[in-house]
């Protein structure tokens, strides 16, 4: 078991939100629908989060391979993206969340990188909740931008601030939902001693009680950072 000082501090997980499209569609639904339904996760995990020790939240909303779905399908992403930002601000705000957005935001809509830099300044005094939206998001393409900017002598915390671009921890836990067992090309850098997480569990079907079972399991986990097991 992890120590009660451990156990106190606040955790960075990461989140792939899965199963959105299967989820509908196993219920006869147009995926939209799915989608749909996932955004009221993230609502309901974001509120969640802070009782569980989290202070800083990612979420996989949009990987830089997802610009190969359908266009229809894309296209009604990025407007599930704009709606939240207008909806959802005030409440973040009221909750004490800061929301920012990582990935690339050159490729996005019109007028969508503005509504994320509006969001990102009204939330930025929040302190309950650090809630990162991985958005147009490749951990490759973020180490090899680093790479890009890195000096040549540059010491490994000084490479990984370069990497991460908005100084959140690294990852304590990575969660998956809807039952694939990959990490598909997120958080790379900052999950090297990450514990993992895999459920079955849709991601529109996942809620507090689903949180609260993926972090009672990881704090029954010894993590040891390549020292040897605790001293019983």
């Amino acid at each position: 078991m992890q120590s009660t000082s451990a156990q106190k501090a606040k955790l960075h997980v990461g989140l792939i939100m899965d199963g959105n499209g299967r989820w509908a569609e196993s219920r006869g639904l147009p995926r939209s629908v799915g989608h749909e339904a996932g955004v009221a996760t993230v609502r309901r995990v974001a509120r969640a989060a802070p009782t569980e020790g989290i202070g800083t939240l990612t979420l996989y909303a949009f990987s830089s391979d997802n610009w190969r779905r359908p266009a229809a399908e894309v296209a009604g992403l990025m407007g599930l993206l704009r709606l939240y930002l207008t909806r959802e601000v005030a409440l973040l705000r009221r909750d004490g969340i800061r929301l920012t957005v990582i990935g690339r935001r050159d490729r996005l809509p019109e007028g969508l990188a503005d509504a994320i830099a509006a969001a990102e300044a009204a939330t930025r005094a929040g302190t309950r909740l650090h809630l990162r939206i991985a958005l147009d998001y490749s951990a490759r393409d973020a180490i090899l931008a680093a790479a890009r900017l890195a000096a040549a002598d540059a010491t490994r915390e000084e490479f990984g601030r370069l990497v991460i671009g908005d100084g959140a921890p690294e990852v304590d836990l990575v969660i998956r939902t809807s039952g694939e067992q990959r990490l598909s090309d997120f958080l790379l850098w900052e999950s090297a001693y990450a514990e993992l997480h895999f459920t079955p569990c849709p991601w529109p079907d996942f809620g507090e009680a689903e949180l609260a079972a993926a972090m009672t399991a990881f704090r029954a986990r010894q993590r040891r950072f390549g020292r040897l097991p605790a001293a019983a």
